[in-house]
C-alpha cells in the first residue's frame, strides 16, 4: 500500500473515531441530562405506630446494706456479682464499745432484779411484823400503825424496782441488738450489684453524709430486672399500661429484647426545660446478658393496623388541601388523588387511590443533577429505592 492510500486508511479511521466519541458523549450527556425519578412499589403489610423513648435497665426489687452504727469494717466476706442468701454474713464491724455497752446493760439489770428482790422480802417482813403486833398483846396501836405503814413503803418499792427492772431490761435488749448489728447480713436473697467498702476502712467516712456517701453494699434480685425510660409529654398521652415495647442496647448491638409498659408516673419531671415521665418496662425474658445500668431505647408500640396498603411517607404530597401521590407509568409520573389513614411518620396507609404493585415516586432528581445511591430491594418498574428516603422498616 502506498503512502497516499494509507493516509486516507487513517483519515477514515479518525473520523470513524470522532464519530463514535461524540456519538457516546451525545448519548450520555442526554442521559444525564434527563429527570430521573426514585420509586418505590406500593405493598400490602403491618402499619406499627410506636413512641421512642431512652433510659436503663434498672433493679426493681433491691436493698441497700447500711448500717446504723460505726466502727472497723473487717471480714468482708462477699464480691460485686456474688449470689448471697437472706441473713447470709456480709461482713462484720469491730466496735469494743457496744461489747462494754453490752456489759453495762446486763450488769444494770441483774441490779434492778436484786433491788426487786429486796423489795419484795421487805413487803413480806413488813407484813409479818404487822401481824404479830396484831397478836401481841403488849403492842400498842401506834405499833400497829407503824407496821402497816411500813408495808405500803415495802409496796412501794417494789413498783419502782417493777419499773427500773422493766427499764434495765429495754436498755439491754437495745444493747444486745445493737452489738448483734456488728454482723452486717444480707436482708434479701440476690446478686451483689455494688461493693464501696473493704476491710479497714471507718464506716463513718463511707457512708456518712455528704455528696460522696455511698452505701456500703447493694444487693439486687437480678430476677426482677426492668427497664425506665423517660417519655416526652408530647408523647406520654399515647403511652397505656400493657403495650409492647422492643428493646435494644447500646451495649448490646445485635440483640433485642421485648416487654410490656407497667408503670408510668403521674407527675413529670423538668430537665433544662424538658418535661418527661418516667415510664417502667418489664421484660417478657430476662437474659443474662442484660445487666442493671445498660443504656436502653424503647420503641413503644401505640398502634398496629395489619393487611394495609402502605407507600413511603416520602411519597405523599399535598396541594390545595387535596392529597396525591405520583405513580410512575411508562417512565412518566402521573398524579393520582389518594385518600391516607394512619402513619407512623416512615409509612403512610392508603385507603384509596393507589393499588398494590403501583410504583409511586419517593424522589425527583432534576435533569443534569449527579446522584451516586444505588438500586436496593425490590423496586419495580425500574425505579429505585434510596436508603433513608421514605425508607425505615415497616413492622
Amino acid at each position: 500500500m502506498n503512502m497516499k492510500k494509507k493516509r486516507y486508511v487513517y483519515l477514515a479511521m479518525a473520523i470513524i473515531l470522532l464519530a463514535g466519541g461524540y456519538y457516546w458523549y451525545n448519548k450520555a450527556h442526554s442521559t444525564q441530562s434527563q429527570v430521573q425519578y426514585r420509586t418505590e412499589a406500593a405493598a400490602k403489610g403491618t402499619l406499627v405506630s410506636s413512641v421512642s423513648a431512652s433510659g436503663n435497665v434498672v433493679v426493681n426489687q433491691s436493698a441497700t446494706v447500711d448500717p446504723t452504727i460505726t466502727g472497723t469494717v473487717a471480714s468482708l466476706a462477699v464480691s460485686v456479682g456474688e449470689q448471697v442468701k437472706k441473713g447470709q454474713l456480709l461482713f462484720t464491724i469491730v466496735n469494743d464499745q457496744l461489747g462494754l455497752n453490752v456489759d453495762q446493760a446486763q450488769s444494770s439489770y441483774k441490779s434492778s432484779q436484786a433491788s426487786l428482790l429486796s423489795a419484795q422480802a421487805g413487803v413480806t417482813s413488813s407484813e409479818a411484823s404487822l401481824k404479830a403486833a396484831k397478836k401481841s398483846a403488849t403492842s400498842v396501836h401506834e405499833d400497829k400503825v407503824a407496821a402497816a405503814q411500813k408495808i405500803d413503803a415495802s409496796k412501794s418499792s417494789v413498783t419502782a424496782s417493777k419499773q427500773s427492772l422493766t427499764s434495765a431490761a429495754a436498755n439491754l435488749s437495745y444493747a444486745q441488738q445493737q452489738a448483734a448489728k456488728r454482723n452486717v447480713t444480707s436482708p434479701i436473697d440476690g446478686t451483689v450489684n455494688e461493693v464501696n467498702i473493704k476491710n479497714g476502712d471507718d464506716l463513718s467516712r463511707v457512708s456518712g453524709s455528704g455528696s460522696n456517701a455511698k452505701a456500703p453494699i447493694i444487693v439486687g434480685d437480678m430476677g426482677t430486672l426492668k427497664t425506665q425510660v423517660q417519655v416526652n409529654e408530647v408523647d406520654v398521652s399515647n403511652v397505656k399500661i400493657g403495650q409492647k415495647v422492643t428493646l435494644t442496647f447500646d451495649a448490646l448491638p445485635d440483640f433485642t429484647a421485648t416487654g410490656q409498659v407497667e408503670t408510668m408516673d403521674s407527675l413529670g419531671t423538668v430537665s433544662s426545660g424538658v418535661v418527661t415521665y418516667n415510664v417502667t418496662i418489664g421484660f417478657d425474658t430476662i437474659d443474662p446478658k442484660i445487666k442493671p445500668g445498660m443504656s436502653v431505647s424503647a420503641a413503644i408500640i401505640t398502634n398496629t393496623k395489619a393487611d394495609v396498603i402502605m407507600v413511603p411517607s416520602s411519597a405523599i404530597k399535598n396541594q390545595n388541601g387535596q392529597v396525591y401521590v405520583q405513580v410512575l407509568q411508562n417512565g412518566v409520573p402521573q398524579k393520582v388523588n389518594v385518600q391516607v389513614g394512619d402513619t407512623n411518620g416512615t409509612d403512610t396507609e392508603i385507603t384509596s387511590g393507589v393499588n398494590v404493585g403501583d410504583n409511586v415516586v419517593t424522589q425527583t432528581i432534576a435533569a443534569g443533577a449527579k446522584s451516586t445511591t444505588t438500586t436496593t430491594g425490590n423496586t419495580g418498574g425500574g425505579g429505585i429505592r434510596i436508603p433513608g428516603l421514605g425508607g425505615g422498616g415497616r413492622g
